[in-house]
């Protein structure tokens, strides 16, 4: 409960004074929230280079009504496809019974990390991957019906030593016993950035085998990122298949607006104490800017390295969920995102969800 009252004490302004008069405000349905902890490493894929590590702490607000919305979640409004939103944007992604709609605001801490091959070299390897860390504040709204999720996230950030992906890996490094990589001075320089990600997600159910508490569904999702730390459009999606499984539109790695979601009808029991599934799915990236790999936006820094701009991957792995608890391990294969990268990256990510 601290918790939850800490998130809510850093929206930033209440809400009540932006909502419109007449605008529809459905009743909070008072239910818990999800604490959400991800780890991608490609220690997993028994290298460390190019991603070698992300990691980020999300908390989402179960549902809630227009008037619990803090200031920034009611600007993000204006492009969340709902009855406020621009016309554009209720056209694309809007929802045809404005009655079934719910509101999640959502916080999150992200970091990411990037290294090239060779850790010894006390200087950037020439045509590997670049030193560079991010560290990013995200402030979310989402916005759904029992089969469409749109999320909106705000993310404030900064690159370079600021980013402390340094010490995050020496620190990691030091308690497994590996060698430290020793180019960080090399890193690329510091940079406030500022993104503003827009993801949709469609739930796909296929129903169930026959056989009692066996089912499968999915999602397929589309959406961009526009920003200094990275600018790109993405489509993909993923399917599961198991017993018991949680009804939910659940983000299994960490990527743009990686949140815990449950459908809003389905906030009581969900067939049982435990839940086993696996899943798999794919992504394509249009890439059009990548701090990481072209350098700082409004900086003369050349990283001698030169970005491909498609992306595409697959994953794939399963998730267990006790009660109000839920793990889940998933392993993806990325093709390369810059043109000197000596094959494709693979990388594990586990996820832990607690809903309370």
């Amino acid at each position: 409960m601290k918790l939850r009252l800490l998130f809510s004490f850093l929206m930033a302004l209440p809400g009540d004074a932006l909502a419109k008069e007449g605008t529809q405000a459905l009743p909070s349905d008072d239910e818990p929230g999800f604490l959400t902890f991800y780890l991608d490493n490609d220690l997993f894929g028994g290298k460390d280079q190019d991603y070698t590590n992300g990691a980020r702490l999300s908390w989402i607000s179960g549902n809630r009504n227009i008037a619990e919305l803090g200031r920034i979640q009611q600007l993000l409004r204006k492009i969340s496809g709902d009855p406020e939103s621009f016309k554009a944007f209720q056209y694309l992604t809007g929802f045809e019974d404005p009655d079934e709609i719910r509101y999640n605001y959502g916080f999150s801490l992200t970091q990411q990390m990037f290294t090239p091959e060779d850790p010894y070299s006390y200087t950037q390897p020439l045509g590997e991957r670049r030193y560079a860390g991010w560290l990013g504040l995200g402030f979310s709204l989402h916005v759904k019906d029992e089969r469409i999720l749109n999320s909106v996230e705000m993310t404030l950030g900064t690159t370079g030593e600021n980013s402390f992906a340094e010490e995050t890996q020496d620190f990691v490094h030091s308690a497994q016993g590996i060698a430290k990589f020793n180019g960080w001075d090399d890193q690329i320089p510091g940079e406030f950035t500022a993104d503003l990600s827009f993801i949709q997600k469609r739930r796909i159910d296929f129903g169930d085998f026959g056989f009692k508490g066996i089912r499968f569904d999915g999602l397929n999702e589309w959406g961009a990122r526009l920003g200094s730390f990275r600018t790109e459009a993405q489509v993909g999606g993923f399917f599961r298949a198991g017993f018991n499984l949680p009804p939910d539109f659940s983000d299994p790695r960490v990527s743009t607006t990686a949140y815990s979601h449950r459908y809003f009808r389905s906030s009581g029991d969900v067939g049982g104490d435990w839940s086993i599934y696996a899943l798999f799915g794919s992504t394509v990236r249009i890439v059009a800017y990548d701090a990481t790999i072209d350098g700082p936006m409004f900086r003369d820094y050349d990283t001698g390295i030169d970005r491909v701009p498609l992306v595409a991957e697959v994953f794939f792995g399963g998730g267990i969920r006790y009660r109000a608890l839920e793990f889940s391990y998933v392993h993806t294969w990325r093709t390369e995102e810059y043109k000197t990268q000596r094959g494709i990256a693979n990388f594990g990510s586990v996820a832990v969800r607690l809903r309370f």
